[in-house]
């Protein structure tokens, strides 16, 4: 099917709501559009120059830990929570404000959510059962607890403040296990010739529209993104993350999707989606510059000025490229050294311009590797 043609679906009578049923998506289909197929060129290009610079940096995964931060916080940003970069650093709940436990607590399990689908992807392909093992992780003793995590919903959600003034009603719980059986075929369907860009941007569109779950949909649907381009190779490491770009343009974003259920203008909503990819690799691979910018500075002029510790210093920077918020505490732990030595080497840092405290507490203080952090903000 051309996309042109695109038709997304109906709406069905229910008790006193109509609820929207999609079209399946399993099959072939066609880019006929010049500008979207310019998109996709652009998109491929720069999702190409991104993998190159995963390649290059010596230890990325250690960068790449904080793009799974900045992924669980603005992804959380989208369905209302309010904690930022530097809180969903903080390990410890009983560091976080009180107020804000439920928000910090749900980035927390965002980033377990995110860090164990990406490693089960070496033995399970994408599919509903890691779906669903995934959602269980992003609700497990959080808000959601009560809305049956790992589990296709089994009664009718919607989008709004109720039922009754809804903006959106999904299609009927009857209706989810079939849809997304369709939808793990369509990701696993090689007998079509779907880009794979192309076919991620119908499967989101698609995993919002049947909105399986009864909580969580926006978060799984957005990292299911990023699994995909992992799972397919098309991204060699998980470095890319729309959450950023969904959550600048908001309202776009939700507007795209209805364009495509309401108008059947999926098109539209595949050129936004293109963008997406397009700004955030660039916005990539303007971090993955910086970052060699800053390790360039850092162990070429700040370093060589501790002298005979030179060394400690490098094993605690490598250190704080992962873990960017540190006590004292933890350093003596992870580089195995004394209290007092930590202490020391804290002091040199802070001397140094690299790290700066970060409570304001005479005990018990936290040090955070600001520049650095700043750099994903």
């Amino acid at each position: 099917m051309n996309i042109e043609e695109f038709v997304s679906g109906k709406f069905i009578e229910q008790l006193k709501y109509k609820s929207f049923s999609p079209n399946k998506i399993n099959r072939e289909w066609i880019i006929s559009n010049p500008e979207l197929n310019s998109l996709l060129s652009e998109a491929n290009r720069l999702i190409g120059e991104l993998n190159a610079f995963s390649q290059i940096i010596p230890d990325v995964d250690f960068f790449i830990t904080m793009h799974i931060m900045k992924e669980a916080t603005t992804s959380s940003k989208i369905e209302g929570t309010k904690t930022n970069m530097d809180e969903a650093l903080i390990k410890d709940e009983e560091d976080i404000n009180p107020e804000k436990r439920d928000d910090w607590g749900e980035v927390q399990n965002y980033i377990k959510a995110i860090n164990q689908s990406i490693e089960e992807l070496e033995e399970l392909p994408i599919s509903n059962r890691l779906l669903r093992r995934t959602h269980e992780v992003l609700l497990s003793g959080v808000r959601g607890k009560h809305k049956l995590p790992g589990e296709f919903r089994k009664s009718q959600n919607w989008i709004g403040a109720t039922l009754k003034d809804a903006i959106f009603i999904p299609p009927h719980q009857s209706e989810v296990q079939d849809l997304m059986s369709d939808l793990e075929s369509f990701v696993h369907n090689d007998k079509i010739k779907v880009p794979h860009l192309i076919r991620i941007g119908i499967i989101h569109y698609q995993f919002e529209t049947i909105h399986p779950f009864l909580d969580g949909n926006g978060r799984l649907g957005r990292l299911l993104i990023t699994l995909y381009l992992v799972s397919t190779r098309v991204l060699l490491k998980p470095s890319l993350y729309l959450s950023d770009f969904f959550e600048k343009n908001k309202a776009y974003y939700y507007d795209n999707l209805m364009t495509a259920r309401i108008s059947n203008n999926l098109t539209q909503w595949l050129k936004f989606f293109l963008v997406g990819v397009i700004e955030t690799s660039k916005s990539s691979i303007d971090v993955f510059k910086e970052i060699l910018s800053l390790k360039s500075r850092l162990e070429t002029e700040v370093l060589p000025k501790l002298g005979s510790k030179v060394n400690r210093g490098q094993q605690l920077l490598q250190v704080l490229y992962q873990a960017p918020m540190l006590d004292i505490k933890n350093i003596a732990k992870t580089l195995d050294i004394s209290i007092s030595t930590a202490n020391r080497l804290i002091v040199d840092f802070v001397n140094l311009g690299i790290l700066e405290e970060y409570t304001g507490y005479r005990r018990n203080r936290k040090f955070i590797f600001k520049e650095y952090v700043d750099l994903f903000k």
